[in-house]
């Protein structure tokens, strides 16, 4: 029964229109009567009725559906991201499809054009350096993009980021004066992402506009704790109080559980400062001071720049950057 029974038999069922039932399937019943409510529901349950994506495709011309690249959905702040993207997208009757791409383009290119095949009105993607070349291809089939996080480019496109470059920036200048004698950034390669590029940036410029020196150390995304602590050992001086930042997420509690050896010498003789993941950074000991995106409110509000566009509103701005916060703790003075 599930899979003959169309729309239109429900409506002849129900003893109302078309219309009215497609209103129901989207969610959109604000106008619609509590009675022919329940009598749309009862027909749809005594049939079992599910109606087809496909078919809701072509006489909508939207399925409701958004496609979601995320280049790590393991760590905490792409599962915030994420969760804003739901919260609001169900708000307003749309459901996500999410892939994990690791920040490889060839997975990139795969899930966009698996999702275009599966008719998603538009995309959000946390993109790689490289995903210029997949916008066009979306963009031609008349699709929505959103970049989060990262972007492309600045120009003609919409996206939603954090002041990174702004955040580090300042955060590195205070200690910059005269508490730490020397400075360490450990990042995964930061060619890969703009946002990677950009916390890079604003670490070596707030040295070197107080004429101090630093070290920057790329390592592999995958490195493990006993290397980590082989570079880290390598490179503290006896007598003298390094600051070490590290610039991604993922790499932070491997950094942590490197200096294991080091952390009854924090925080004033060794400093440490990481990028997001508060949970277990406020229960640590010594807990770590960090740089916070606001990863909810990335993802809310890169669906609502999303549905706005789809819906050809254009109440929302294409472009926005969001403030960073500093979660002080004890692993820096």
């Amino acid at each position: 029964m599930s899979e003959k029974i169309t729309i239109t038999e429900i409506a002849e069922r129900a003893n109302t229109s078309k219309t009215t039932v497609s209103f129901y399937l989207n969610g959109k019943m604000d106008k619609m009567s509590e009675e022919t409510k329940k009598r749309i529901e009862k027909v749809i349950m005594e049939t079992n009725y599910h109606p087809s994506i496909a078919a809701r495709s072509l006489s909508s011309k939207h399925t409701h559906l958004i496609g979601v690249i995320i280049g790590n959905i393991t760590n905490t702040f792409a599962n915030q991201i994420v969760k804003g993207i739901d919260d609001f997208s169900r708000m307003e009757h749309y459901q996500l499809i999410v892939g994990n791409s690791n920040y490889d383009f060839e997975i990139e290119k795969n899930y966009v054009h698996r999702m275009l095949s599966m008719g998603v009105d538009g995309f959000i993607i946390q993109p790689s350096r490289r995903f210029s070349s997949l916008t066009k291809i979306i963009k031609e089939k008349g699709k929505e993009v959103v970049f989060i996080d990262s972007q492309v480019s600045m120009e003609d496109e919409k996206w939603v980021k954090t002041n990174n470059y702004e955040a580090v920036l300042s955060l590195i200048s205070k200690y910059a004066d005269s508490q730490y004698d020397e400075f360490m950034m450990i990042t995964a390669n930061p060619s890969v992402l703009s946002t990677r590029m950009e916390r890079v940036k604003g670490f070596e410029d707030a040295l070197e506009l107080k004429k101090l020196s630093w070290k920057t150390k790329i390592v592999d995304g995958d490195i493990q704790v006993e290397d980590l602590q082989k570079l880290i050992e390598g490179e503290l001086k006896f007598g003298k109080k390094t600051l070490i930042f590290v610039a991604n997420c993922f790499l932070l509690p491997r950094v942590f559980l490197a200096m294991r050896n080091y952390r009854n010498l924090m925080p004033e003789t060794i400093g440490l400062i990481g990028f997001d993941n508060t949970e277990w950074t406020t229960l640590s000991a010594p807990s770590v001071t960090t740089i916070v995106q606001p990863a909810y409110e990335e993802g809310y509000q890169s669906a609502k720049i999303l549905i706005d566009a789809i819906e050809k509103k254009a109440e929302e701005c294409p472009n926005q950057i969001l403030a960073c916060e500093i979660h002080w703790h004890e692993s820096t003075l």
